[in-house]
């Protein structure tokens, strides 16, 4: 009965009310408020218009989804502007469909099924902005800069068109750059200044609407040309901001006015709901504004504004009767209903008091048993999650367990193998299946790995520009040897080899591994797998189809294949179950799709998208990451040393020293036994590896995180923080391959992160390297010895121990009883330190630096200035004159006298 009342109280007012959606792109911008103000204004005129608008504040999906919502609240009328074309085209014929009438204004949709169109005729919007530009121009050639608004939308698109339409018919004009914007300054403005920081010659520039021609200007207003180059607009809109007013400041040439329609909208639309006959296409008119009528145009537009605003006050004051009658009318109403209600209530709360008392007793029972339950459930569930927790902590600390032997498994077979192919011993193919084993269990220990990264989201995508075919080419090769011994009739083919996509090389590397290794486990002997690649340039897709003839998928299992741990009810043979679910993962993470088909084998399907707009900016890397190779490869060339690097030295040559920190004392043995032909090598176990270095101060170390006392990061600090370890190159090898780790390495000062199970010959590649850099760094110090002055040319502890080292000794440089001793004092290091650090840094001894230095002094002033021989001897430390004599004719091959003369 209540209900009833109040809505006698609201009938009055919704009775006959002509519902009126309307889906705005969005309202940002001054133009879109002012057509919102023109639907409100012309609506508010007619009392019996409900104007409902929804702003999707320019995301397509948001706009769609809007406009549903429109849909099902079963409108009158509908009207729409949409974002793009193409995605709201659906979306307006679904209204259609619903019996609602669809009116579009100001952009098309794809398809003509709506009821009609209102807007300006944008192909003459373009058409007039180029006739302002051929009529107000005398040069004998025009260069233009088109900025165009949002690709897919209709003005766009439709501006554009209209535009080259009439600069193609003018030989002296030419379009030398278009720039693609989405209506908003910001987005062309570093587009702009590059081209105009490109020396780009510019007359014109035609920006789809005036925001962008604002923008513009402002750009070439910051590197002063703004006078040289006239802006043509589209919109002209009067007020502060608007076209009109840039015209008349003289910011833009001119502007061509395009209206907003919001009051032609309304109207449209109650025709369109009182069934009257109206045109498909409604178009609006349009001229162009410049500064001969900016004036007029602005003053025209001010009094409409002015009446627009008198009327919104008139109209504001009379719904405010109008409430104050409804409210007073209902006000009465409520009174007398509350009056009734009010003795009704009197009579339910005493019955309430007495029911309420003897549910709230069932209630406290009921409450006591439902706690008691939740808290056994919250008991077993943590339970629960404790024991899946530890179970993959076990896993995944056993599978970083298991990379350490697969190195020195694999690492043997590529010494062996090294040994075979110089000897052509008949062990090959032993050692390719101890190899190729290596290698699945290794892959199977990485997938374990991978799914608990997958499990906790920690996987981080580095897509970078890859030829698809070639890197298919490469993984096809790897399954070559497998598809001879079965007879299998394998192939890879591609309708267009010279495709680049952007992928994740890594990932899609596990992908395409997982789908071969099922195919080729399930397609019997004789049978065919293939991989072709689909270039769709219609989609700007590329499709990757692996198909095989092999068992086969139940039908009633399709949607179960890449959920975690599935197993075919076909399928007989031992399997992990997270391979496709795995592949499924790193798929959509590239926001991409796979599909499975199953009738006469099986057939996956990936879908990838082309370019890179499809991935944020911290998902694209420029170069590649160095990939885990699997060791060897026993069908190509081993790695081949570079003997630019490092020559091997002789019987009687100093070698380098290596200091190896590993708690594990067969891969430590191993590599004690390969490199100790090349280097001297020292070992430590990880509890003295400070101690060791320190003492031994070697000319690399490498290093294991997991060791019994200090971690890997931790010491790789110390040593790089500490004056005499500091030069010291240092190589990581660990278990240990996230993201988190490698990023902690490189802080803690780490050279170079490699992951077990690691390549011997990339690791000999990268001792070499260090060694030959630190070569360089060695060869810049003893070249430059009394030039390193500046404390932040470089940044670190060498430099700056460099630097102390010089002053120091250009301090004390007329003191020959400085010694080594009083310079080691200084430095706060012991006399044999500082030779171990000056000999690893300079190659030479601290005396020899020190006399060199000297010499280098005694040089200039022999070349510069006036004093004796002796008198320079004695000001640069030198104990007598013939002692400066013999050393100067020993370092520059003559005397100081005969030096002085030949100058």
């Amino acid at each position: 009965m209540l209900a009833l009342f109040f809505l006698s109280c609201t009938g009055e007012k919704d009775e006959g009310k002509i519902r009126i959606g309307f889906s705005q792109a969005m309202s940002n911008d001054n133009w879109r408020r002012s057509m919102n103000n023109s639907m409100r204004l012309q609506a508010s005129l007619n009392p019996k218009i409900d104007l409902i608008i929804k702003d999707a504040n320019y995301v397509v999906a948001t706009q769609i989804e809007q406009i549903e919502s429109l849909i099902a609240d079963s409108l009158d009328v509908l009207i729409v502007s949409p974002i793009q074309s193409k995605p709201v085209t659906s979306v307006v014929q679904k209204a259609l469909y619903a019996g609602i009438p669809v009116l579009v204004v100001d952009r098309k949709t794809e398809s003509q099924q709506y009821t009609a169109y209102l807007g300006a005729d944008n192909i003459e919007v373009g058409r007039n902005a180029a006739k302002e530009i051929i009529a107000s121009n005398i040069k004998d050639s025009i260069r233009i800069i088109e900025i165009k608004g949002l690709v897919g939308s209709s003005p766009a698109e439709e501006r554009s068109m209209g535009f080259n339409q009439i600069i193609d018919q003018f030989k002296k004009a030419q379009i030398t750059a278009t720039i693609e914007g989405n209506w908003e300054k910001e987005s062309i403005q570093n587009k702009f200044r590059q081209l105009l920081n490109d020396d780009i010659k510019v007359d014109y520039v035609f920006a789809h609407n005036d925001r962008m021609a604002v923008g513009a200007w402002e750009v070439a207003r910051e590197l002063g040309i703004e006078n040289e180059i006239s802006f043509i607009g589209v919109d002209g809109l009067a007020g502060t901001n608007g076209g009109i007013q840039a015209v008349k400041d003289g910011v833009l040439k001119a502007t061509v006015l395009y209206p907003t329609g919001g009051d032609e909208a309304i109207k449209l639309a109650l025709k369109i709901f009182n069934k009257e006959a109206i045109p498909k296409n409604n178009i609006l008119s349009t001229t162009i504004i410049n500064e001969l009528n900016a004036d007029i145009m602005n003053n025209q537009f001010e009094k409409i504004n002015e009446q627009q605003d008198q009327m919104e006050e008139q109209l504001a004051a009379i719904k405010k009767q109008e409430e104050l009658y409804y409210s007073q009318n209902n006000l009465l109403k409520i009174t007398m209903a509350l009056l009734a209600i009010i003795l009704s209530l009197a009579v339910y709360s005493v019955y309430s008091i007495f029911a309420i008392r003897k549910k709230n007793k069932q209630l406290v029972l009921t409450n006591d048993k439902v706690t008691v339950q939740r808290n056994q459930i919250e008991k077993i569930a943590k339970e629960v999650k404790i024991s899946n927790e530890a179970k993959l902590n076990f896993f995944t600390g056993l599978s970083h367990e298991f990379k350490t032997p697969i190195t020195l498994i694999l690492s043997s077979v590529e010494s062996m193998s090294d040994f075979v192919k110089e000897k052509g011993s008949k062990m090959r193919n032993e050692l390719e299946l101890i190899h190729n084993n290596s290698n699945r269990l290794l892959r199977l220990i990485n997938q374990l790995l991978d799914f608990r990264k997958i499990e906790d989201r920690k996987f981080n995508l580095k897509a970078s520009k890859t030829n698809l075919y070639s890197f298919s080419k490469i993984i096809f090769k790897d399954f070559e040897r497998e598809a001879k011994k079965s007879n299998i009739d394998f192939k890879l083919t591609s309708n267009n080899e010279a495709l680049d996509v952007f992928i994740d090389r890594n990932l899609m590397d596990k992908v395409y591994f997982n789908l071969l290794s099922n195919a080729f486990k399930f397609t019997p002997d004789n049978g065919k797998i293939g991989i072709h690649i689909e270039d769709d340039d219609k989609k700007n897709m590329v499709v990757i189809r692996f198909r095989d003839s092999g068992i086969g998928i139940p039908p009633n299992e399709i949607d179960g294949v890449f959920q975690a741990f599935f197993k075919g009810s076909n399928n007989r043979k031992n399997s992990s179950g997270i391979g496709l679910h795995l592949s499924k993962e790193f798929v959509e993470m590239h926001k991409g799709t796979i599909q499975v088909n199953s009738l006469h084998g099986t057939e996956f399907i990936i879908s990838l998208y082309k370019g890179q707009a499809h991935f944020d900016e911290t998902e694209i890397i420029s170069e590649q990451d160095l990939v885990d190779s699997n060791i060897i490869d026993f069908s190509s060339d081993h790695l081949i040393d570079d003997n630019y690097l490092i020559q091997d030295p002789g019987k009687n040559q100093e070698k380098y020293s290596v200091l190896i920190i590993e708690d594990n004392k067969d891969l430590s043995k191993f590599l004690k036994n390969k490199l100790q032909l090349e280097y001297d090598i020292h070992l430590s176990d990880g509890t003295d590896a400070l101690e060791k270095a320190f003492e031994t101060v070697p000319d690399i170390i490498l290093c294991d995180i997991n060791l019994p006392d200090k971690d890997g990061f931790e010491i790789c600090e110390i040593l790089k923080r500490d004056l005499r370890t500091s030069h010291i190159p240092t190589i990581i090898l660990t278990a240990l391959g996230n993201k988190e780790s490698y990023i902690k390495g490189l802080q803690s000062g780490a050279d170079l992160y490699l992951t077990k199970p690691f390549s011997y010959s990339i690791l000999v590649q990268s001792i070499k390297s260090l060694l030959y850099n630190r070569e360089k760094l060695r060869y810049y110090y003893t070249s430059n010895i009394h030039k390193i002055e500046e404390l932040n040319s470089f940044g670190n502890i060498e430099q700056k121990f460099i630097h102390q080292l010089n002053s120091l000794i250009n301090e004390n440089l007329g003191n020959s009883d400085y010694s080594v001793e009083n310079l080691a004092e200084n430095l706060t290091i012991s006399r044999v330190q500082l030779y171990r650090k000056v000999k690893a840094m300079m190659g030479i001894s601290i005396s020899d630096y020190i006399g060199n230095i000297r010499l280098e002094k005694a040089k200039v002033m022999l070349e510069t200035g006036s004093l004796t021989v002796a008198e320079i001897a004695y000001t640069n430390g030198f104990s007598s004159p013939n002692y400066f004599s013999t050393a100067f004719k020993n370092k520059y091959g003559t005397s100081p006298i005969a030096f002085r003369k030949s100058i």
